[in-house]
């Protein structure tokens, strides 16, 4: 992400990485060691978004925003106004009825918490961005206080609807695309091909892109 977002120039593509990450805490830039209650064997790792503590893991969708909201002519809260509406939008394919926050970024189910959000602006551009728990184990969330709230409920979509697609990490991310696209007014959407692939050639113009800095 930070690759691509020093890489890409006012012609660059937007784009949305869809993935899933192994067992992780990541701790935001205020982050407070005091939430990081008893990580154990699980591995805490400091990135650049905002915010503070939250966990990954399989049967989680984690999606990256990559937008030029210079180009667009958004402001950080339209960014996450935007990303929340399309989880909400999402979760209510499947029958979930969910909500935002004024106060606290995110998306709720009767006040617990079932997406996380995140983001860093540099360039004029986003990265980082938003974990939807699907079906995975809530357990490892009891060693934080996730988001930096103590006590904090987490949920997740496969425990909320009987829907199929509920505990897909695969058909949320279709969902999740779809309406992240509609809510962004996008009209050339395109599928990627090879993640790694793609991945790689990011990987390989970073070092080309420091080396023609002024």
């Amino acid at each position: 992400m930070s690759n691509y977002t020093d890489c890409r120039d006012a012609r660059s593509d937007d784009e949305l990485w869809l993935v899933e990450h192994p067992k992780v805490f990541t701790q935001g830039q205020a982050g407070k060691a005091e939430h990081l209650l008893m990580p154990g064997d699980i591995p805490v790792v400091q990135v650049d978004r905002g915010g503070q503590v939250t966990y990954h893991a399989p049967g989680q969708l984690v999606a990256y925003p990559l937008i030029d909201i210079r180009r667009h002519g958004l402001g950080v809260r339209d960014l996450v106004t935007r990303t929340e509406n399309a989880i909400i939008a999402t979760l209510a394919e499947i029958d979930i009825e969910a909500y935002a926050k004024p106060d606290a970024p995110g998306v709720y189910v009767n006040e617990a918490k079932i997406a996380s959000l995140g983001f860093r602006i540099r360039k004029g551009c986003s990265y980082h961005g938003l974990s939807l728990n699907v079906d995975m184990d809530l357990g490892d969330f009891l060693r934080i206080n996730p988001c930096g709230y103590q006590g904090l409920q987490m949920v997740q979509t496969s425990e909320l609807s009987a829907d199929p697609r509920a505990g897909s990490v695969s058909e949320l991310a279709k969902l999740i695309a779809e309406h992240f696209a509609r809510q962004s007014g996008y009209q050339n959407v395109v599928a990627a091909g090879d993640a790694e692939a793609i991945l790689q050639r990011y990987a390989d113009a970073a070092p080309q892109a420091t080396e023609n800095k002024p």
